[in-house]
C-alpha cells in the first residue's frame, strides 16, 4: 500500500527579516484567497493527518483544509524554511538566487551565517520519515516552503533541485507517492488560475 504526502508550497507572503525571525510574515490577501483554493483542491482527497513548518506562511496555507477537514494541524520546527543566508542583515535577491543554486550543486555550502543543504535536511528528513513510518498507507498534507521542500525532494530524487525550484510557484501542491520510504512518483496538483 502506498503512502502520500501532499506538499503544500505556502501562498504569497511578504519577507522581511524582522518577520522571519519572528515566525514569519502572514499571508497576503491573495495568500488568503488561495488558502482557500488549496482547501478545495485536498478537500476531497481523504487526508488523514495535516502536519506544517511552524512558520505563518506555512500554518495559514493549510489552516482552511484543517478548518474544511476538523483536523488539528501538527506543526514542526524541524519543517521551517532554509535560511540559506544570514537573517541578521538583508542580502539580495540576486545573491539569493545564486547562493541557492549553488547549495543544490555543493550541498556543503552557505552564504554567512546560513544553513547548508545538509544541515536542512539533517534536521527535515528524520521528520519526513518518521511521518511516513507513523502514517504508513496514509495521507499527509505538508505545509511547507519552496527551498525546504526541494531539498526533501533531492534528498529521495537527485533529479529535484535549483531547476525545479526555480519553476515553483506560491502556493503549491505536489502529491508524492511512497512505498516502503521509497519515491515512486511525483504529481505536480496546482494549477493557476
Amino acid at each position: 500500500m502506498s503512502t502520500h504526502i501532499y506538499f503544500v508550497r505556502h501562498g504569497i507572503a511578504p519577507f522581511s527579516l524582522e518577520l522571519e525571525l519572528a515566525g514569519g510574515a502572514s499571508l497576503s490577501e491573495q495568500g488568503k484567497l488561495d488558502s482557500k483554493r488549496v482547501a478545495e483542491l485536498l478537500g476531497d482527497e481523504k487526508i488523514d493527518v495535516i502536519v506544517s513548518s511552524s512558520y505563518n506562511r506555512a500554518k495559514e496555507t493549510v489552516t482552511p483544509l484543517a478548518e474544511l477537514l476538523q483536523k488539528e494541524i501538527v506543526q514542526f520546527e524541524e519543517l521551517i524554511e532554509r535560511p540559506i543566508a544570514s537573517l541578521k542583515y538583508p542580502t539580495s535577491e540576486e545573491q539569493l538566487i545564486l547562493g541557492i543554486e549553488r547549495s543544490f550543486t555543493d550541498v556543503d555550502y552557505c552564504m554567512p551565517d546560513g544553513e547548508t543543504t545538509r544541515q536542512a535536511r539533517e534536521r527535515a528528513i528524520p521528520i519526513i520519515l518518521k511521518l511516513l513510518s507513523d502514517y504508513d498507507g496514509k495521507k499527509i498534507v505538508i505545509g511547507t516552503h519552496g527551498n525546504i521542500m526541494t531539498i526533501i525532494l533531492n534528498y529521495f530524487d537527485s533529479n529535484y533541485g535549483f531547476e525545479f525550484w526555480k519553476q515553483t510557484s506560491k502556493p503549491d501542491v505536489y502529491k508524492l507517492e511512497f512505498k516502503e520510504n521509497k519515491l515512486i512518483n511525483v504529481e505536480r496538483l496546482w494549477t493557476s488560475s
